[in-house]
């Protein structure tokens, strides 16, 4: 029987079956497409048209030759078209047509997984060979790479190379000069799959792609971009955003696709894993080659080892696949799967993008993916080569689930999402700054520092002292010389290692924002089907420390919200509402954890914290709601304030429909009053510091989340609210007060109300200010204190008093003071040392160079004098406090003034020996004029000036 009428036979059993059929709550058939091919044969050359026919491709599907000709043009260029519709092939031949006309021309291919890479370099490799007389060369240059590899790939790049988006952030941008012939020559930037850059990850990729332009024009070169996409909503906007270039797209698919069979199951009572493992069973028995894509990796590891067990001679051929396996794991796995030695493989979205894995006839869902995009993806996984196949999706409690059960049709017609980022957000683009300075210099014009974001980063760069300015005022360095591996490309903020307290193994990592929230002391974690019990978390050294746990619990964090408005961006009407866009400050108190029992679902016992808050500034919308949704409510029984935190979650739950985003990612918040708004609100804000786009997708599309949030609310089978509605798994209070009836009371009332006056909204912090791009901003100085500059020199060194703590017993050989009222020096020796004392407290400011703990500690044996209490510039402190680091006069001198000292303490000492007491004083004067000039230019300026680990010339900002 051919996998064909297997497949027919196994779908009929399905909807037949005692066990199966009343749970079927939807089945479609999408029928065949077929193809439609490009006439355009000029787009390729002869070389190329005879490697497609060494490959038995006759002609280019439509999209193919459509997106070619676009390149050939010199577009940047983004093909948006399902899985296995012959995407690889455009950039493959476009970059081999140049390598045939120019042998010299690289190509950087980018890939988000090394699985990818590898997979393309087998297929890349087979081309290539198929090039008569050509050398061209691919490699890939990744994690695994060894050493001895990448040494000689640098020194002898290949014509194409093939990486993953931390090795160019990591490897290639910033030793780029080793890279010189490679950047100097690239003439192509392949990025697959780009949808995958969205998010926190999308909006650093979005500075990397900056970057990387960056170093090319160093190199002369701009090179071409071909991106390659899942059908997402707007491929060329998020191409664009990613980096800065006009983009041109092709969306329209001309490969052939064939039957399949959407299949929506409702588990009802029953687990969803019970019904994922009948029909793995049964397809199994029928030979039918079948991924099962599960939500997290725990389900896929005990959904394959379930099967195994229940199987018995089908037990060999399923597997588990998921991130944290070893990459040769991975890859046997990836060759089983493509050989069709295994006939299952169960997943978490590690096997989503498009790995080949040879021709699989079924795909199972566990749960909705999450978006639109996803579920095509993984559905693209099955019926390749254009053989009959079947997506079915096993429902959970989910809201987006339930709402697809009630509205399948919805499904099959609705767009993909919008991909967003936010490449501006203030903390990634100011950790990407750093990078680029380091790279090489960045001039205060470069494109990286327009706007009011660019100038607020630089500001606070010089202000925390991870920027400095060159001496001529032009360029910024980074204070550091690699950055780069204090930048993570999947977050905005610190990491926390996970660590067992057994044997000190690092089993993870988690990020500062859900650190709270997920592992907090007392917490249970789950790392690959095991538990774990946080012990502690080392919120200074960023660890937290985890010990094997076997209690039948899991654990939900209580907390408690503040918002504050900072900022408007924008404000509009929505039905009746007022609805803002806007920037706000996030206050999070984690008050405590329910231990719930893992069987029942029933709360064992609730434990305080005391934790910090958790305070983050990001992007956001809010809603203000009329008052009449409170003076008009139908009954006594409905409770506007749960009413309001139910629209929260419903909109929450929604919000994935219309944007490619986690739920996780994204806050709410929602009060019967807000002081700053003055009535009923709520919000919806980004959980990742600084925004990554989402709040504001909220804001665009507010009408159509408020009618589908309706929708779900109205059309779920509970009474009081449930996960399919209005419930969230990750509720601050436990999904109370909850109220269901209210919340659709006010949607209701809010879309049929029309649209009111916008109120003002009370922003009580100020707006940020965007200084100036060259220096910090300096007090205005109206009048000059009476200051004096003193240094002295001593009858004794250290080694000669038991060390420098003993300062004290070194005793002054001459001291020097200049007087700046009197614009005069005055000399003094160990018999005048009352006298300058006496002059010293006469000044309104003593300036030194080392003072506090130099000079004052010499004085100290003469006086009881209390000398903290003296008003006092240290010069050597100031800068050291500035730099981190301590820098000599001398050093400070040659770098700002040009001058040098004329000796040094051990020379003096010598001549105090000698008893030459008028060259130790004219050496200590000339010290005293150099400490003067020092200060006298720092005032002046703003800044002194030192030579990096680089011997460039940088300005130290200095505020006296």
């Amino acid at each position: 029987m051919s996998s064909k009428n297997h497949l027919s036979e196994y779908i009929g059993a399905m909807l037949q079956s005692s066990a199966l059929s009343e749970k079927v709550a939807f089945h479609q058939i999408l029928a065949r497409v077929q193809a439609v091919y490009s006439k355009r044969d000029h787009i390729l050359t002869e070389n190329s048209r005879e490697i497609l026919g060494d490959l038995g491709i006759e002609s280019l599907f439509y999209h193919q030759a459509e997106a070619m000709d676009l390149l050939k043009k010199g577009h940047h260029t983004v093909v948006s078209t399902p899985t296995a519709s012959g995407k690889s092939l455009i950039y493959h031949f476009s970059v081999i047509e140049r390598i045939i006309f120019k042998p010299t021309s690289r190509s950087l291919y980018l890939f988000p997984l090394k699985a990818l890479a590898q997979n393309q370099f087998n297929w890349l490799e087979s081309l290539l060979k198929l090039m008569d007389g050509s050398k061209a060369r691919a490699a890939i240059y990744d994690g695994d790479t060894n050493a001895y590899q990448r040494k000689k790939i640098r020194n002898d790049p290949p014509n194409i190379l093939l990486t993953n988006p931390d090795m160019l952030h990591l490897s290639l941008l910033p030793f780029h000069r080793q890279w010189e012939l490679f950047f100097s020559n690239l003439d192509f930037v392949v990025v697959d799959e780009v949808h995958t850059y969205r998010g926190a990850m999308g909006s650093h990729m979005g500075q990397v792609f900056r970057r990387l332009l960056r170093v090319c024009k160093f190199y002369q070169k701009t090179p071409q971009f071909i991106f390659t996409s899942a059908t997402v909503a707007n491929p060329k906007q998020l191409c664009q955003q990613l980096t800065g270039l006009s983009v041109e797209g092709v969306n329209q698919s001309g490969a052939p696709m064939g039957k399949r069979h959407i299949v929506f199951i409702d588990p009802k009572e029953d687990n969803p894993s019970t019904i994922t493992i009948l029909l793995l069973k049964a397809a199994l028995a029928r030979r039918l080659r079948t991924i099962v894509y599960t939500k997290s990796r725990k389900y896929a590891e005990l959904i394959a080892l379930w099967v195994q067990h229940q199987t018995g001679r089908f037990a060999s051929r399923i597997s588990a696949y998921r991130a944290g396996l070893l990459p040769q794991e991975r890859r046997q796995i990836e060759t089983r799967l493509a050989k069709g030695d295994l006939l299952a493989v169960v997943t978490t979205s590690a096997l989503e993008l498009g790995i080949d894995i040879g021709d699989l006839d079924l795909c199972i869902l566990v749960g909705y993916p999450g978006s639109i995009v996803s579920t095509w993806q993984r559905g693209g996984r099955v019926g390749r080569k254009g053989q009959d196949s079947a997506m079915v999706l096993v429902a959970s409690e989910d809201a987006l689930d339930q709402y697809f059960l009630r509205n399948p049709d919805d499904f099959l017609t609705r767009p993909p999402e919008n991909a967003v980022i936010n490449p501006h957000n203030p903390q990634i683009l100011a950790s990407h700054l750093t990078c680029a300075a380091a790279e090489f210099p960045l001039a205060i014009d470069d494109k990286f520092v327009d706007g009011p974001a660019g100038s607020q980063a630089i500001y606070n760069l010089l202000k925390e002292k991870r920027l400095f300015i060159s001496a001529d005022g032009r360029y910024y360095h980074s204070r550091r010389k690699y950055p780069h591996r204090q930048v993570d490309l999947r977050g905005t903020g610190k990491r926390y290692r996970i660590i067992s307290i057994e044997n000190n193994e690092n089993i993870g990592e988690i990020d500062g924002i859900r650190a709270f929230r997920e592992t907090h002391p007392g917490a249970i974690y789950l790392h690959q089907g095991k538990a774990y019990a946080v012990v502690d978390i080392d919120m200074k050294g960023q660890i937290i420390t985890v010990a094997r746990s076997k209690h039948g619990y899991h654990t939900r964090v209580r907390s408690d919200k503040d918002i504050q408005i900072i900022d408007i961006f924008d404000a509009r009407t929505v039905f009746g509402a007022g609805a803002y866009a806007g920037k706000v400050k996030v206050t999070e108190e984690f008050i405590g954890y329910d231990e719930i029992q893992t069987r029942t679902g029933k709360v064992l016992h609730y434990k305080l914290l005391d934790l910090p808050p958790l305070i983050i500034e990001t992007e956001g919308c809010w809603f203000i709601f009329s008052d009449h949704i409170q003076k008009e409510t139908p009954n006594q029984n409905i409770d506007i304030r749960g009413g309001l935190h139910a629209v929260e979650h419903a909109v929450i739950g929604i919000l994935p429909l219309l944007v490619m985003v986690d739920r996780g990612d994204i806050g709410g918040f929602s009060t019967l009053f807000h002081p700053q708004t003055k009535g009923a609100s709520i919000f919806i804000y980004d959980g990742v510091a600084g925004g990554i786009g989402t709040g504001q997708s909220v804001y665009e599309q507010a009408e159509a989340l408020f009618k589908r949030s309706l929708t779900t609310i109205e059309t779920c089978e509970c009474e009081n609210g449930c996960p399919s509605c209005v419930h969230s798994p990750k509720c601050g209070s436990g999904n109370h007060p909850i109220d269901k009836l209210a919340a659709a009371w006010i949607l209701t009332k809010t879309i049929a109300a029309p649209a009111p006056q916008l109120t003002s909204v009370d922003i009580t912090l100020p707006k940020p200010t965007h200084p100036t791009q060259t220096s910090l901003p300096l007090p205005l100085v109206s009048e000059k204190p009476n200051f004096g500059v003193f240094d002295l020199e001593t009858q004794r060194s250290a080694s000669d008093v038991g060390g420098w703590r003993h300062a004290d017993q070194m005793r002054i050989s001459c001291a020097v003071l200049y007087d700046a009222q009197k614009d005069d020096f005055f000399e003094y020796v160990e018999g005048q040392i009352p006298q300058l004392i006496d002059h010293i407290l006469r000044l309104d400011l003593v300036v030194g160079f080392n003072l506090e703990r130099f000079d004052y500690k010499v004085l100290s044996y003469y006086t009881d004098l209390d000398f903290s209490k003296l008003p006092t510039l240290d010069l050597l402190q100031i800068v050291s406090n500035q730099l981190g680091f301590r820098l000599s006069l001398n050093h400070l001198a040659g770098a700002t003034l040009g001058a040098q000292k004329s000796a040094d303490g051990l020379m003096a000492l010598k001549w105090w020996q000698e008893g030459r007491i008028s060259q130790i004083i004219e050496y200590c004067r000339e010290d005293v004029r150099i400490k003067r000039d020092l200060y006298l230019f720092g005032q002046e300026n703003g800044y002194l000036i030192f030579r990096n680990k680089n011997n460039a010339l940088m300005r130290v900002p200095v505020n006296w």
